[in-house]
C-alpha cells in the first residue's frame, strides 16, 4: 500500500514537472527568465457606458496586444487556429445585439513564408451593439484569444472585460 502511494506521488510530480516544462517551452522562456509582467492583451476602455434603456447602443471596446506579440483574428485563415471572441455572461440582463471585429492583418511567419495568418497586433477595437434594461449593470465580459510571437504560441487565454452600464 505504501509503495502505491509513493508511485502515485511520483506520478503527480512527473506530470506537474512535465506541464511546467511544456508551458515554459510554449512561451519561449529560458530557465532563468520569468513570465512577462504586463498582460498579453490589455482592455483599455470604456469603463462606463451610458445608454438609453431598451435601445441598442454602439459600444467601442478598445484593446492592446503587448509588443512583440499578435493574437489570431476572429476569423483565422486555418480552421485549427483559435479565433478571438467576445462574450457576456449568459445570465446578464445586457445583451449583445451584434458585434463587429476588425479585419485581421496578414502576418507571415519567418520560418514558413508561405503561410499567412490573420492576426491583431498593437491596438484594435471591437464594435458591439448592446441593449440593456433600465438600471446599473456591472458586466464581466470575456475576451478569449491565443497569443503568439514570431516562433511560438502561448496557451489560449481569457481576460475579463469590466463594463459598467448605466441605462436610463
Amino acid at each position: 500500500m505504501r509503495f502505491t502511494k509513493i508511485l502515485c506521488a511520483a506520478a503527480v510530480f512527473a506530470v506537474a514537472f512535465a506541464t511546467a516544462s511544456y508551458a515554459q517551452k510554449l512561451i519561449n522562456l529560458g530557465p532563468n527568465r520569468s513570465l512577462p509582467k504586463a498582460p498579453v492583451v490589455q482592455y483599455l476602455f470604456p469603463e462606463q457606458v451610458h445608454m438609453k434603456a431598451g435601445h441598442t447602443t454602439p459600444v467601442a471596446l478598445h484593446f492592446r496586444v503587448a509588443d512583440g506579440l499578435h493574437i489570431n483574428s476572429h476569423k483565422p485563415h486555418e480552421y485549427y487556429l483559435i479565433p478571438t471572441t467576445f462574450s457576456l455572461p449568459k445570465n446578464s440582463k445586457v445583451r449583445i445585439e451584434s458585434i463587429h471585429f476588425p479585419e485581421g492583418s496578414d502576418f507571415t511567419l519567418p520560418l514558413d513564408p508561405k503561410t499567412r495568418l490573420s492576426v491583431y497586433s498593437g491596438e484594435f477595437i471591437v464594435n458591439a451593439r448592446l441593449i440593456s434594461p433600465a438600471g446599473d449593470h456591472l458586466l464581466q465580459g470575456k475576451l478569449h484569444f491565443q497569443a503568439c510571437n514570431d516562433s511560438q504560441c502561448m496557451p489560449p487565454e481569457t481576460i475579463t472585460v469590466p463594463i459598467d452600464i448605466v441605462a436610463r
